[in-house]
């Protein structure tokens, strides 16, 4: 069987993004890796580093060739502007969507069997009057998918969200018994087919304070997340909880599960991040196509001084590779 073929969006031009895709791009890998990314841009920054690069155009028709020491095949998209690391420039947001929508449709169409998202600065789009609130609702929206979950992972533990990017008054209202149903099936069948774990077990976070303590503080838990865990519970779903978030993640009840299931951004990854920053990645659930990203942000100070840390891009692509093996 050939090879993988994966994408890589060198994400914001002016971050970190393309000096760790440089970094990545210095090792061998069991793949071929397309980077969609300006070649300009790409080449000044790997000179800068002082890396080595023999930037090869990507050839669609050919079978995928193992990823070699030094190069790297690239799918061109020009920037509006010559990017300066360190400093955001409006007209290259629409350049940093097109290298997503590039890679979501090549994997559409079976060109690319994974894509592996750099880093992008979400400020910096919306200042330029684009909407857009994630990688997460942008691939969803690309792929015309309904509902998908964001996940992050490192080695040890994984975290899935049922919200995302939601301000934290926002959160208990869009905690209802439909979106449990939809991220937690969402989440149960990826960890079947993506993971190859044949029965998942879940740990379900509570919303509130000590999971709500019988509904003295706060009703979410009793009216809404024990009744739609009873129901998957009766379905066959190992799922454990609503359970506290301040005493969830110790090693008895990590020992016996497959995923932790928050209820929002900031009450699971925290942990997640700090057990395992620079080793995590991102994995976005439900979709169509196999995604995975870093981590962590652009690090606008860190761009071309050769500081970066390229590691969790390299979790993100070891992890695709899996991912790619385990869906032929």
């Amino acid at each position: 069987m050939p090879l993988p073929r994966i994408a890589i969006t060198a994400g914001e031009p002016a971050g970190i993004g393309p000096d760790i895709v440089l970094m990545a791009a210095q090792y061998p890998w069991p793949a071929e890796l397309v980077v969609i990314a300006d070649p300009d841009m790409l080449q000044q920054r790997a000179l800068t580093l002082g890396l080595p690069i023999d930037l090869q155009t990507y050839t669609p028709d050919l079978l995928p060739q193992a990823q070699q020491p030094g190069t790297l095949k690239i799918q061109p998209v020009s920037l509006a502007m010559p990017a300066i690391a360190g400093i955001l420039n409006t007209a290259n947001a629409a350049y940093v969507l097109g290298t997503l929508r590039h890679a979501v449709e090549g994997c559409m169409s079976g060109h690319y069997e994974a894509m592996v998202t750099g880093p992008v600065q979400k400020s910096v789009i919306n200042d330029a009057g684009i909407p857009f609130t994630g990688h997460t609702e942008f691939l969803a929206q690309e792929t015309g998918t309904d509902k998908v979950v964001m996940m992050l992972a490192t080695k040890e533990l994984r975290v899935a969200l049922a919200t995302t990017h939601l301000a934290l008054k926002d959160v208990p209202g869009a905690i209802t018994s439909e979106l449990l149903y939809q991220t937690l099936s969402i989440l149960h069948q990826d960890l079947r087919a993506k993971f190859a774990i044949d029965s998942p077990r879940i740990a379900v976070l509570g919303l509130n304070p000590h999971a709500g303590e019988d509904g003295h503080m706060g009703r979410e838990e009793v009216e809404i997340l024990t009744p739609v865990l009873e129901n998957l519970r009766a379905s066959g779903m190992r799922l454990s909880g609503p359970l506290p978030a301040d005493t969830a993640f110790n090693p008895k009840v990590l020992s016996n599960c497959d995923a932790v299931f928050a209820m929002y951004h900031d009450q699971g990854l925290p942990v997640l991040k700090y057990s395992g920053f620079g080793r995590a990645i991102n994995i976005t659930l439900g979709l169509p196509i196999i995604r995975t990203s870093v981590d962590h942000g652009t690090a606008l100070d860190q761009a071309a001084t050769g500081s970066a840390d390229w590691h969790s891009l390299e979790q993100a692509l070891i992890i695709a590779c899996e991912l790619c093996e385990t869906s032929r």
